[in-house]
């Protein structure tokens, strides 16, 4: 028995472990053989050895844990101090000194990362604060859905670090959450201060807008006629604002008066379309008529017009994009018989003749000079010039006999 080199048993049963070179009592273990005694004892400091066995397995595969192993290695060097087995109790306590050294740098280790995530945490609630502090800082021009988003995913974002991260020291970490708990505060206060400013622009938009309903409405019976006047009460919808919830049901409402109206508005344009369409075929027929007036006989030509244009009001609107054509076409041949009447005038009035001979006189001699000009130069660009003079005069000249003629 293994025990048997560290350890006896008296004559009474009293069990002795020799411990550096002492021999101390360690129990009694009565009305036994003393080999069953003995083993009774040995089997504790087995057990004293298993559990520094695997403390040294647990340090050797590199646990982490090193609050553990250090309150498991302190409690196994107690009770390895003078325990009541039979054993080599000193290779026990030599084993437990060589762990010493590596739980030191394991907690060592431990206590450097515990730092490095106490730091990072801090950093990142930090972060977290200081969002939030900008997110509140300028509540006026915000986008309240959006940030009530981010708001939320900040306050998820500090729990998750309060749960998974390591224990920071309250004197750190509490400055950083009154920040935080402030600036959620004030976010939740300005929510609610907009929130009810837009419920009360709801509600103002709602009556605005129901009134508008019935005003439109009001307008069906009228049909086409009153498309002018729903088109303003489409403004008045515009700048009306949204009546939240209701908006829906109160745009379908004043969109079907609408579509009533607009649908007798079709209606007549189509009819009005066609009946343009039957004045224009109307019209074209007159100018090809107009058009055709022989100048011969004035009163004659006169007479077939004012026939025209007597007809011409009686027909009535034509469409939109011909009325330029068709009342130019009608005004070109009203000027044509207008010129035709001046010339006739001209030619019978006496005073005019007068002053035509006298022109036609004028002309003669100013030509007369100018030839004699033009033969006297030798000048080629002198001659170029005189002969555009005659030609000009000339030309004057001949519109001069044909007004006296």
């Amino acid at each position: 028995m293994a025990g048997m080199n560290f350890g006896r048993v008296d004559e009474s049963n009293n069990v002795y472990v020799t411990d550096g070179g002492v021999e101390r009592l360690v129990g009694q273990y009565p009305n036994v053989p003393a080999e069953e005694a003995l083993a009774f004892f040995t089997r504790k400091f087995d057990d004293l050895e298993a559990q520094v066995r695997i403390l040294e397995q647990r340090v050797a595969a590199g646990i982490t844990d090193a609050k553990n192993l250090k309150t498991t290695h302190e409690h196994l060097v107690a009770e390895c101090a003078e325990p009541k087995a039979v054993g080599d109790l000193a290779s026990l306590r030599n084993r437990l000194e060589a762990l010493s050294g590596p739980i030191a740098e394991t907690s060592e280790k431990a206590k450097a990362e515990r730092e490095e995530a106490i730091a990072k945490a801090l950093v990142e609630k930090e972060a977290i604060a200081a969002k939030a502090e900008q997110i509140v800082s300028n509540l006026g021009g915000i986008n309240w859905k959006k940030s009530a988003a981010e708001m939320t995913t900040l306050f998820e974002n500090w729990q998750r670090i309060q749960k998974e991260g390591p224990k920071v020291p309250k004197a750190q970490t509490d400055p950083i959450w009154k920040r935080f708990s402030q600036a959620r505060a004030k976010f939740e206060a300005g929510r609610r201060q907009y929130f009810s400013s837009v419920d009360s622009k709801f509600k103002e938009a709602k009556q605005a807008k129901t009134e508008l309903v019935k005003r439109a409405e009001a307008l069906v019976g009228r049909g086409a006629e009153a498309a002018a006047d729903y088109r303003k009460l489409q403004d008045e919808w515009k700048s009306a604002g949204r009546a939240g919830k209701f908006e829906d049901g109160l745009w379908a409402a004043f969109r079907a008066a609408g579509d009533a109206i607009f649908a007798a508005k079709k209606e007549q344009d189509a009819e009005l379309a066609a009946s343009h369409a039957e004045n224009l075929t109307a019209k074209l027929e007159l100018l090809n008529q107009a058009e055709a007036i022989k100048l011969d006989d004035l009163k004659e030509a006169k007479r077939q017009m004012s026939d025209i244009q007597a007809k011409w009001v009686g027909i009535g609107h034509v469409p939109k994009n011909e009325v330029r054509n068709v009342e130019g076409r009608l005004r070109a041949v009203e000027a044509k018989i207008a010129d035709a009447e001046k010339q006739e005038w001209m030619r019978s009035d006496p005073a005019a003749k007068a002053r035509s001979n006298s022109l036609v006189t004028q002309l003669e001699a100013v030509i007369a000079d100018l030839e004699a000009d033009l033969k006297k130069t030798t000048d080629a660009k002198k001659k170029a010039s005189i002969q555009e003079q005659i030609k000009a005069r000339t030309a004057l000249l001949e519109a001069a006999k044909n007004a006296v003629d």
